[in-house]
């Protein structure tokens, strides 16, 4: 496939196209230009979406477009309309964080998402993330009706990750001494390697699949990465996770 990707040179997008070109794949990727690509196979198409700048994509075809930076709505639909004549496929890589969660998981594709804000936003607020993908994933499916994949993954870690969420507790066990870790040891998480991310993605889009997919790991309790970071320390100062509610308890 010749495949395009919005974004490409951080974590998910990244693993993006390395798993593109590992499958034989012809790949462009369309960004800002800022972070050089570290690949001489793959061509770059500067432009930013923010700024309405989306003329090095027009008059170009792809088989599939892997949506990887789309944060507001008003650049997704841009984009995605753009590409509707020029693109077969589109993938959205969204976030489990469309979901309202009233109560315990499983959470499947069919849970309530959050309401759309009924304003125009300018800047991303995080706490309009979910609202926000939501409303971009509405635009991607506007664009694409029957060609649209949905992707929501959950917390995903793994090289490259810049947010520093998961790689700051592997620091911080390498560090030793006494771990106060987030909820409860048997709080519930779920993490996915951006790697397995990125093939399973790339997977769908061979399978030519639309429609939505939730992305996560399997469910376990918090203790058990925290463990394994322990493990692959291997310190003798194996001091027992206390949870901040233990703490709060004790204090």
């Amino acid at each position: 496939m010749e495949i395009l990707v919005l974004g490409g040179s951080h974590f998910v997008g990244r693993h993006l196209v390395d798993a593109a070109r590992a499958a034989g794949h012809t790949v462009t990727v369309f960004n800002r230009g800022r972070t050089p690509l570290p690949w001489d196979d793959v061509e770059q198409l500067i432009g930013d979406r923010e700024q309405g700048d989306l003329e090095s994509l027009r008059g170009r075809d792809w088989d599939a477009c892997l949506d990887v930076n789309g944060y507001l709505p008003q650049y997704v639909r841009a984009s995605a309309e753009l590409l509707a004549d020029r693109v077969a496929r589109y993938a959205f890589i969204s976030t489990a964080s469309v979901y309202v969660i009233p109560g315990s998981p499983p959470i499947e594709e069919t849970g309530e998402l959050h309401a759309v804000p009924a304003h125009e936003v300018e800047t991303l607020e995080m706490e309009l993330y979910g609202p926000l993908k939501v409303a971009c994933e509405q635009a991607v499916e506007r664009a694409f009706p029957e060609r649209a994949l949905i992707l929501r993954p959950g917390i995903v870690a793994g090289p490259y990750d810049p947010t520093n969420r998961f790689p700051w507790w592997v620091e911080r066990v390498a560090r030793g001494g006494e771990v106060l870790a987030p909820g409860t040891p048997v709080s519930p998480v779920q993490l996915v390697d951006g790697r397995d991310l990125a093939a399973f993605s790339l997977r769908l889009m061979g399978r030519k699949d639309t429609g939505i997919f939730n992305l996560c790991g399997p469910s376990q309790d918090i203790q058990q990465p925290f463990a394994r970071c322990i493990k692959a320390k291997e310190s003798e100062d194996r001091l027992p996770l206390r949870s901040s509610y233990a703490m709060t308890a004790a204090d």
